[in-house]
């Protein structure tokens, strides 16, 4: 029997979420406040209340986040909430555009391009304009698709785009503004989507027509939204019209945490959407349940020097806890070996190798600590790295499936072609063309291909597709996939032959994923819009046995006992990149805040005093502002015997000075026993050359020392 027991497990703040079910509401759910909770009590409160689980719609940022949380809020509420609709924007949008799309000229079986198909249209594109022949450089396939996204994401127009960000290519406007409009017209043409399209078609229609408006906010009387921050300004405007009707919007979201600008996410959608909805409640959820106040206070300290944001106080009920470690290193070496020698004596004192992990900006940044951890037997897995979908292999294989839903896609017929053995480019125009202006069926069309083009292959993938398109509907999904399969496995060894074994375990996992879904379209769908990474389906150590190494990107929304914080200096974090404008330094805060609050019980702040730069050797690093701006008093500084090295060998130093974090040294023992101050990078580089150092460890004196 239902009841409301569960919401006695809420504070105060979360309690009053649960119970505000009409009219619009903005949630500021802090780090660790428990929002993911909070969201699936209130699922539960209003499928008690009498709401029928189908009027509810629940966007998050993986349709695999959606499906935990409704399947929480069944085992909570004891009754069946799987009518809920769960997934992410582009999946909604994918799923509306298969019925409304007809409105736009769009077929119920168009194919979603991923990036790299994308990129790989532009391509095609650009050789047909004759724009691959320019003698000065033209914008490669990556940089076109970035272009267009960003015209489109950040509502600017080409010229704005190439004036800000792509000045060297402003000479080349009308050839790109001529590429772009081709690759909209030919997606037009031959029911093609990228993921921006999901998002500006969907849109267009909600805009267009007040019938769909209606028809929608009748279907969904209740929308609640997780991970707002993260939205862009297509998402924002989508849920304005998705929920004009009712006007039963619920966001949840911390602008603490927005920290996908790259991708297109606007950092002030959670500050617009009180304009968005008139008489908009504003509830505010402070109490962490994750960290300690030591690490809360650092994080606050952090956060508050954000220029733009919704003011809050992290705390938490917890007793006790650590001050996070600063270690400086003298360079990346001794940070991996300081790394590696906390990460055993964790292990030795029972703390589980899946419940430590490191952290950093960029995913290089731990290349040397990953020799390290190598040498000393230390398993780790990686995240933050190459998607499953962007293997070589994979492509293949889906581009021989994308054929079957949607004979249209000659992006996916092109890739298949040129697999065969004995077909070209050119041969592989003529068949498209062939394709193209047939008005036959497709299987008539491939069954003709058989007396224009001599190849055994490609009579082996007409004979597939000939039987497939005539038990299409007879065939499960994995069934469908294991006869593709067998048609690909002779060109895939051929082509793949010095790792096939490797990555045949990657097909197979493929397969074996397509189990549950009742089509192929469905299966292509979910691969295109929640792509898995390689280690989901490679890993074969056990969960437990392995520390986490991930970029902070991957890391968000996830936690560890222990969180070590690799690589704070200027240039690395924050990125040099985002140095030169203010808006991508506050985003890079954020990043810095978002890591922070990973951590449980134990944070290690870690930066090197030098790094190695191609073409210039080691370079004296700068430590990052962020660390900087902390005060003193809520990190502890981790000291080992000090020892100071010339090109002579290596002396002990028996008395550190005190100064502030931030100046480089005031360096004792140095030569003939001068002291000298320095004080900036360029002093002590100009010292080193008069002295002809090539090499010095520098260490920090003990925190409780300085003043």
């Amino acid at each position: 029997m239902a009841d409301l027991s569960f919401l006695e497990e809420l504070n105060p703040s979360q309690q009053k979420v649960v119970k505000t079910v009409e009219g619009p509401l903005l949630v500021i759910a802090g780090a660790g406040s428990g929002k993911t909770k909070t969201l699936i009590c209130r699922m539960a409160y209003l499928v008690y209340q009498g709401v029928n689980p189908e009027k509810i719609l629940l966007l998050t940022f993986t349709r695999k986040a959606a499906k935990e949380m409704i399947d929480r809020a069944e085992e909570l509420l004891k009754k069946n909430c799987q009518k809920i609709s769960g997934g992410t924007f582009h999946s909604l949008c994918q799923y509306m555009l298969r019925f409304y799309g007809y409105l736009l000229g769009y077929n119920s079986n168009f194919t979603i391009l991923d990036r790299s198909d994308a990129e790989d249209l532009i391509n095609l594109l650009k050789s047909s304009l004759g724009f691959s022949d320019k003698k000065k450089r033209f914008p490669k396939k990556d940089t076109l698709v970035s272009i267009y996204s960003k015209i489109i994401n950040q509502k600017k127009s080409l010229e704005e785009i190439l004036s800000s960000e792509y000045p060297q290519f402003l000479d080349y406007y009308y050839e790109i503004e001529k590429l772009l409009t081709e690759y909209t017209n030919y997606k037009k043409e031959y029911q093609l989507m990228d993921y921006d399209d999901l998002l500006v078609n969907w849109l267009s229609i909600l805009r267009q027509y007040p019938q769909v408006r209606r028809e929608v906010g009748e279907r969904y009387n209740f929308i609640m939204v997780d991970e707002y921050q993260d939205t862009n300004y297509l998402q924002g405007e989508i849920i304005k019209y998705m929920g004009e009707i009712h006007q039963n919007v619920m966001v949840v979201g911390d602008d603490s945490q927005s920290i996908y600008g790259f991708r297109g996410a606007n950092f002030r959608n959670i500050f617009e959407f009180p304009k968005l909805f008139s008489n908009t409640k504003i509830i505010k959820l402070e109490q962490n349940y994750r960290s300690t106040q030591a690490i809360l206070d650092l994080a606050n300290v952090i956060i508050s020097n954000s220029k733009v944001k919704y003011t809050k106080n992290l705390y938490t009920v917890k007793k006790g806890g650590e001050r996070p470690i600063l270690f400086r290193a003298k360079d990346e070496a001794e940070s991996s070996k300081f790394v590696a020698d906390r990460i055993l004596e964790l292990r030795e004192k029972g703390i589980k190798l899946s419940q430590i992990a490191v952290l950093f900006r960029s995913a290089f940044h731990s290349f040397d600590l990953e020799m390290e951890l190598n040498k000393r037997g230390i398993p780790f897995v990686k995240y933050g790295g190459l998607k499953l979908l962007e293997s070589a292999h994979i492509k293949d294989f889906v581009a021989f499936l994308k054929i079957l839903v949607n004979p249209k896609d000659y992006l996916a017929w092109n890739r298949v072609l040129l697999l065969l053995e004995g077909i070209g480019p050119k041969t592989a125009e003529r068949v498209i063309n062939c394709l193209k202006n047939s008005e036959a069926s497709l299987k008539t069309t491939i069954e003709k291909l058989k007396y224009h083009i001599h190849s055994k292959e490609l009579d082996r993938l007409i004979n597939l597709y000939t039987e497939l398109l005539f038990n299409f509907h007879k065939l499960s999904t994995s069934e469908t996939l294991l006869k593709v399969w067998e048609t690909y496995y002779p060109i895939f060894q051929r082509i793949y032959y010095e790792d096939y074994n490797k990555r045949e375990k990657d097909i197979e996992s493929l397969i074996s994923l397509s189990e549950k879904y009742s089509s192929v379209e469905e299966f292509l769908t979910d691969l295109v819009l929640e792509p898995l990474e390689v280690e989901e389906t490679l890993s074969t150590a056990k969960e437990d046995e392995c520390l986490v190494l991930s970029t902070i990107h991957s890391a968000k929304g996830l936690e560890w006992h222990t969180v070590f914080i690799i690589s704070l200096i200027e240039g690395r974090f924050p990125s040099y990149y985002s140095m030169q404008k203010e808006e991508e330094l506050e985003e890079e805060r954020r990043l810095f805040y978002v890591a922070v609050t990973r951590a449980r019980e134990k944070l290690f702040l870690v930066a090197p005093m030098t790094i190695y730069l191609p073409g210039e050797g080691k370079v004296l690093a700068k430590l990052s502002r962020f660390i900087q701006e902390i005060p003193l008093s809520l990190l502890n500084y981790y000291k080992e015997p000090l020892k100071t090295q010339d090109l002579a060998g290596t002396k002990t130093v028996n008395e550190v000075p005190s100064f502030k974090i931030g100046d480089l040294v005031k360096h004792p023992y140095f030569g003939e026993g001068e002291i000298m101050e320095i004080i900036s990078p360029e002093k002590i580089k100009v010292y080193f050359e008069k002295k002809g150092i090539t090499l010095l460890n520098l260490k920090y004196a003990p925190l409780e020392k300085l003043v």
